[in-house]
């Protein structure tokens, strides 16, 4: 079995407006959440968040077009996703990114992690996610964007 790496992504895409990109997770209807995804192999992070914008939004951006936060955040797994990880991995440490994209981007979420998506004042959206770090990101947002 090959194991996923304790080290992750979380890509918070908004617009100009700081209108918040929400995912909902297919495997739990309910948890909404930014883009999320876990390094794989010897990829850098910054690869790492490009693929997963991609493969979870279908929106295609380049290692430039991310704002790299040099933030991470250290959380424990929960137990009912710990056997994707080898035995005794009980913490992941993910990396925070931001991605601005033009109002009325287009958005075409993976069907097997996603039910939908929604565009959200940075309030709202802040409320509605289930993890932690992600609403500490978006609540950080206003100060971390491009200048």
């Amino acid at each position: 079995m090959r194991y996923k790496k304790p080290v992750s992504v979380l890509v918070v895409i908004h617009s100009p407006a700081l209108n918040i990109l929400l995912l909902e997770r297919a495997a739990h209807p309910g948890y909404w959440q930014s883009v999320t995804g876990s390094q794989e192999d010897d990829e850098t992070l910054i690869s790492t968040a490009v693929r997963e914008v991609a493969e979870e939004t279908g929106i295609v951006a380049t290692p430039a077009d991310l704002v790299d936060w040099q933030q991470s955040n250290v959380f424990e797994i929960f137990p009912e996703w710990r056997h994707r990880y080898a035995p005794g991995v009980t913490h992941n440490t993910e990396h925070v990114f931001s991605l601005e994209v033009p109002r009325g981007t287009p958005v075409r979420t993976a069907p097997d992690e996603h039910l939908g998506h929604c565009w959200l004042p940075l309030a709202e959206a802040a409320a509605k996610v289930f993890s932690w770090s992600n609403r500490d990101a978006i609540l950080a947002l206003p100060q971390r964007r491009h200048p």
